[in-house]
């Protein structure tokens, strides 16, 4: 199976190593260093990449010279560049340096919010009316990241009201897209099928739903694989498996985006994504790192493709 075939349509796969995946680590990646890597995937068929961050440089160092990024990436057509923002500032700063999407940030659990943002679920809606004119006035994506959809590090549970509640907020202001996060990797696939059977149902049809899975318990692909099945036709994810949140504790680990992508295809879906090249950038991404990445597909191969592959070597060997 080199191709999905059996027509259940496409979903759309957003890269975001250059941002999510690289926000936890020690080491700083260079401004050339994250171009190429942004580069590097757009090459591969991809639809959307998240590729900056415009926050505070002083929490996040690794997100510095956002503007430099976006400067230098080689941009095409068929790519949608997204940058997160968090308030006004970052909004204008993202809007200023070109982005296809202004991604923010809505926490469901006040705790959580404080620790990510500096600021309560209720500073963070307020002024949001104005955020959300100002983008759709540009002309641009405006998507919303509900972070901690599922469970939060500080609070424990997390209910489906809650999540739904701002998610309708978020609806009435006009966003184009709003994607439940598990932030620390704690949701199982019973929980994605409620949780996004709620919100889609609370929703006007104009307003996708898109989840952002974490690994950190074993649990992303199946989590996304319910999703998918539940109608989400929008899903995160990083190359190789990099990342996390600096503000969770353990938050460790996005899925993997070729582990994403291969399920993908070979339950029959389109992602428009060449995966083996998309496996060689994890590869390339590897390099960068002492130990091995956490992506599976990477080090197993693709199946059937590989056992093809070798019977067809042996044939011509014959």
């Amino acid at each position: 199976m080199t191709a999905s075939s059996s027509g259940k349509g496409n979903v759309c796969v957003c890269d975001v190593a250059a941002r999510d995946g690289l926000q936890s680590e020690k080491r700083i990646w260079s401004v050339n260093e994250r171009v190429e890597l942004i580069n590097r995937l757009a090459n591969t068929g991809i639809q959307r990449i998240e590729a900056v961050s415009f926050v505070n440089p002083k929490r996040v160092p690794q997100m510095a010279d956002a503007e430099k990024v976006m400067a230098q990436i080689e941009r095409k057509a068929d790519v949608r560049i997204a940058g997160l923002a968090l308030n006004m500032k970052g909004v204008e700063r993202a809007l200023d340096a070109g982005v296809d999407e202004v991604r923010y940030v809505v926490v469901a659990s006040e705790t959580f919010s404080q620790k990510n943002q500096g600021a309560s679920i209720a500073e963070t809606m307020t002024g949001l009316e104005s955020i959300a004119g100002r983008v759709k006035a540009s002309g641009k994506v405006f998507s919303a990241v509900i972070g901690a959809s599922f469970g939060c590090p500080f609070e424990g549970e997390v209910t489906t009201s809650a999540v739904v509640d701002i998610g309708i907020r978020l609806g009435a202001l006009g966003v184009d897209e709003i994607l439940l996060a598990d932030t620390i990797g704690c949701a199982v696939p019973s929980q994605v099928r409620e949780r996004v059977g709620a919100l889609q149902s609370a929703l006007e049809d104009s307003t996708a739903v898109g989840c952002h899975f974490h690994n950190t318990r074993n649990t992303g692909i199946a989590n996304a694989v319910a999703a998918v099945e539940s109608g989400v036709r929008i899903l995160d994810a990083s190359v190789g498996g990099i990342g996390g949140c600096p503000f969770a504790p353990r938050a460790t680990g996005n899925i993997s985006t070729e582990d994403l992508v291969y399920v993908l295809r070979n339950m029959g879906y389109e992602t428009d994504i060449d995966l083996p090249q998309l496996i060689n950038v994890a590869a390339w991404v590897e390099g960068y790192f002492d130990d091995p990445l956490p992506g599976q597909v990477m080090k197993a191969g693709l199946f059937p493709d590989d056992v093809i592959a070798r019977q067809a070597a042996t044939s011509v060997q014959a």
